[in-house]
């Protein structure tokens, strides 16, 4: 673990953070929108496996992660790459389900580490679809707009750049005026932790089953 106590400024990710999701749902949603169709899953959707995972995607989620298409063209090609004739609600819905419920002890505690950080932002892989239902998401389950408690909010969708890219992390360094050696950001992939190494950035890795809330009472962040 990286020694805390140099870092003034310190970069979360969401998902996996302060935020609670499971990258299998999505294809099993997929596989019952087949089903439902007439289509069995295995043969009709079987390369769609690895759609979206944690480590690895297909190049069209790359491009929407990135703001590179828009909602509406992410769908009509998702249909053709499915063979699938899904309604936009079929597939926002499908899309969504990856997301489950907001760390609320953890994002709580972002108060109490405002005391202790100068600086705290959110650095996140996400995307249009994903975004609007997040934040509503976490309106409904905390009761205020969680974005308001960070610095600034850096999703990949607006800044047309992407985790595990270096070119990503030297963006947020340089946009928010930070010095990447006094920083640690904290992520639940490890390519993403390489990839802020490379850019100079303290970084460690929350693994599975631990939380942030966790490390704060052990004195680690």
């Amino acid at each position: 673990m990286a020694n805390s106590l140099k870092n003034t400024v310190l970069i979360l990710d969401m998902g996996g953070v302060i935020l609670d999701v499971d990258y299998n749902i999505i294809f099993k949603s997929l596989s019952t929108l087949a089903k439902n169709s007439g289509k069995v899953a295995e043969d009709s959707i079987s390369h769609l496996s690895t759609l979206f995972t944690q480590q690895e995607q297909m190049p069209l989620v790359d491009d929407f992660e990135k703001g590179l298409i828009s909602p509406a063209e992410f769908r009509e090609e998702l249909r053709k790459l499915s063979g699938l004739s899904l309604s936009d609600n079929d597939i926002d819905t499908m899309w969504n389900s990856m997301v489950l419920q907001p760390r609320k002890e953890d994002i709580l505690l972002i108060k109490d580490l405002k005391k202790k950080y100068e600086k705290i932002f959110l650095f996140s892989n996400t995307n249009e679809i994903h975004i609007d239902f997040v934040r509503n998401l976490f309106c409904k389950v905390m009761g205020f707009d969680v974005f308001s408690l960070f610095d600034k909010a850096y999703l990949s969708n607006e800044i047309h750049e992407r985790k595990p890219d270096v070119s990503a992390f030297q963006y947020v360094v340089k946009d928010a005026n930070i010095n990447p050696e006094e920083s640690l950001f904290i992520d639940d992939t490890y390519k993403n932790i390489l990839g802020a190494k490379q850019a100079g950035l303290n970084a460690e890795l929350l693994p599975k089953g631990e939380t942030l809330s966790q490390w704060f009472k052990q004195g680690r962040i």
